[in-house]
């Protein structure tokens, strides 16, 4: 797993390695019991705290992506489809919130959009 820090971003550096971290298991990249590297070997590798570490994996946790086994580690969480279908919804509202603004920039109806669906999705008869 390769994390990078963009120390230019205006994103809290625990919020970068949270969100990478999440796209990884939300990818299938990292895999149901999977063990993370420890919070201090990735703040080490990271040149960063150990707190700033910590609090990426508290979040984790907190979200249910990861679990902890006391003396052994962080270790990728199971599957759960209900938290995964939520996560792709606010993917997908994201989106589609990007494709109204694009649309009322460009003077396209709601139908317009819908029509383009279908003519993507391959239902144009």
């Amino acid at each position: 797993m390769n994390l990078y820090i963009d120390n230019k971003s205006g994103t809290p550096i625990y919020d970068q390695i949270y969100s990478q971290i999440k796209n990884e298991i939300m990818n299938g990249n990292l895999c149901e019991n999977d063990a993370l590297p420890s919070i201090r070997n990735l703040a080490k590798d990271l040149r960063i705290s150990v707190i700033t570490t910590k609090r990426a994996y508290d979040e984790l946790e907190k979200e249910g992506f990861i679990y902890t086994l006391p003396a052994k580690g962080c270790f990728v969480a199971p599957q759960n489809l209900e938290l995964i279908r939520e996560e792709n919804l606010k993917k997908i509202e994201a989106h589609i919130d990007e494709i109204r603004k694009l649309a009322i920039m460009c003077g396209l109806s709601k139908q317009d959009i819908i029509e383009l669906f279908n003519i993507l999705e391959g239902d144009v008869e």
